[in-house]
């Protein structure tokens, strides 16, 4: 039996992306039977920033291209998790206790027709905008903390557009 504690965080880039109505883009994972929606989020690559991750991520996962989103802010800080014990050992092949997470905030610059989550390797069963009071709920529960530290991260950002 492998001393949880002892493992690594898997280094990833998280995304949250916002219309112009202040609302945050959120997908069903395909791997899951919950009701649990999430954010765009992965894996950072050997040699990738996280900024580089948290766009391709973006792309791989709901199809919305770099050109199409503008970077408002980032979380200062590092957001972590970790797995319950029934997951570790189960997914990532056991190599991680859990995520440490650079966050990014991103303007969504297009329409909804630029989402399309049927991507060369779908993560996503279905997506929808949220309102941002609404993510922590709709996180699978040992994912709340985390939201909550990112939606306190970009609270001042978290306005829709006034026109």
């Amino acid at each position: 039996m492998t001393d949880h504690a002892s493992l690594p965080y898997r280094p990833c880039a998280g995304v949250m992306l916002v219309n112009r109505e202040g609302q945050v883009l959120v997908g069903q994972r395909l791997d899951s039977t919950l009701e649990a929606w999430q954010m765009p989020q992965g894996g950072i690559d050997k040699g990738e920033t996280p900024y580089d991750a948290a766009v391709r991520e973006l792309w791989e996962e709901t199809g919305v291209r770099a050109d199409l989103v503008e970077l408002v802010a980032e979380a200062p800080d590092e957001l972590f998790y970790d797995l319950p014990d029934e997951l570790i050992g189960v997914i990532w092949k056991g190599k991680w206790r859990g995520q440490r997470q650079r966050w990014f905030l991103f303007r969504f610059l297009g329409e909804d027709e630029d989402v399309n989550i049927a991507t060369a390797e779908p993560e996503f069963r279905a997506w929808r905008w949220a309102d941002p009071a609404d993510l922590v709920e709709l996180i699978v529960p040992f994912k709340r903390e985390l939201y909550a530290n990112v939606l306190e991260a970009f609270a001042e950002h978290l306005a829709p557009e006034s026109n």
